[in-house]
């Protein structure tokens, strides 16, 4: 990702995007298993991402060590917490997942406190907070006649569970830049060993491989591979490793508000008060864990310096060549 690129903006693309993708994966439910659309999903984005990365020059050939990362985050980032969420919405309804994953932003903080010793100040704990119970709030007239049956009880540990993996992916793709490893070749080789794990789990569930030629489901699956995956993954890890899990991770709490926004747009939603009061606490919290005047207690840490852009590899080859001649 482009270091000129603001903090806003990332954060903008990401909450846009991963938000408009609750529509997109409504398209992909259907004729083919959510592993195997997975598959599709990220096999093209990781496709994709190869071949920008060898157009820009931009490295691709890592030691073990660092394919071990390359292979966690796949796991965690582009499988396991994807799996988990799709065989959620089987027992629970998309309300009842979207609360359980804004609890990541709490997930991130606690992680991130245990893991690296990265303390989120009162502005961040406040802000969250309002969140959740803005993403509550919004969802409170959809959830109210649930019965606490055992098939609920087992899609919101299935999607509790997904939350919890991607917050494990956030600190390791956190860690990951820390050692120097560049996101878009890291998210290139995540997205293809992600598409060998969820491969690996439809073939251990006896899921075909077969395919949809609708136009929804096509139209669907590239929004996802290009924007819901490539751009949107970009732009969050980026953000995520210039401040910090815990304050990255309020995008999760933004995503609903934005798929409830594009339903009374397009799909005739009626706007009444919960979803006002809920909107307006998100955004609320939104403006606490993000806005201006933080200190670097609320940090952590000082800012990172801007990542340098990574020169070509025929660049450096043809550097290395001059220094042995002269």
């Amino acid at each position: 990702m482009n270091p000129s690129v603001s903090n806003r903006l990332l954060y903008v693309i990401t909450v846009l995007i991963w938000g408009s993708t609750w529509f997109a994966i409504e398209f992909q439910l259907g004729t083919v298993a959510p592993e195997v659309s997975l598959v599709y999903r990220y096999a093209s984005a990781a496709a994709i991402l190869f071949g920008w990365c060898c157009l820009k020059g931009l490295r691709l050939k890592f030691p073990l060590r660092n394919h071990l990362w390359f292979a966690l985050l796949g796991l965690l980032l582009f499988g396991l917490n994807y799996v988990l969420a799709y065989r959620a919405q089987v027992y629970i309804t998309s309300a009842l997942t979207a609360i359980a994953f804004s609890t990541m932003v709490w997930m991130n903080i606690i992680n991130a406190r245990l893991l690296f010793g990265v303390r989120a100040g009162r502005r961040v704990l406040f802000g969250a907070m309002l969140g959740i119970i803005g993403i509550v709030t919004l969802f409170a007239p959809q959830i109210g006649d649930l019965t606490f049956s055992d098939s609920v009880f087992l899609g919101s540990l299935l999607a509790a569970g997904g939350a919890l993996v991607a917050s494990f992916g956030n600190m390791a793709s956190q860690r990951a830049q820390k050692a120097g490893l560049p996101v878009v070749p890291s998210n290139a080789w995540g997205m293809f060993y992600g598409a060998l794990f969820n491969g690996a789990v439809a073939i251990y569930g006896g899921h075909p491989f077969n395919f949809e030629w609708s136009a929804g489901y096509v139209i669907s699956l590239v929004y996802l591979s290009v924007f819901g995956s490539i751009v949107a993954f970009g732009a969050y890890l980026t953000l995520l490793g210039r401040i910090g899990a815990h304050r990255a991770g309020y995008s999760m709490v933004m995503f609903p508000v934005v798929a409830l926004i594009l339903s009374a747009l397009f799909e005739g939603l009626r706007i009444d008060a919960t979803i006002i009061i809920g909107t307006a606490l998100v955004l609320a919290g939104n403006l606490f864990v993000l806005g201006e005047g933080r200190t670097k207690h609320e940090t952590g840490s000082k800012p990172e310096a801007e990542p340098k852009p990574e020169r070509p590899a025929c660049s450096v080859a043809k550097t290395k060549i001059l220094e042995a001649e002269t």
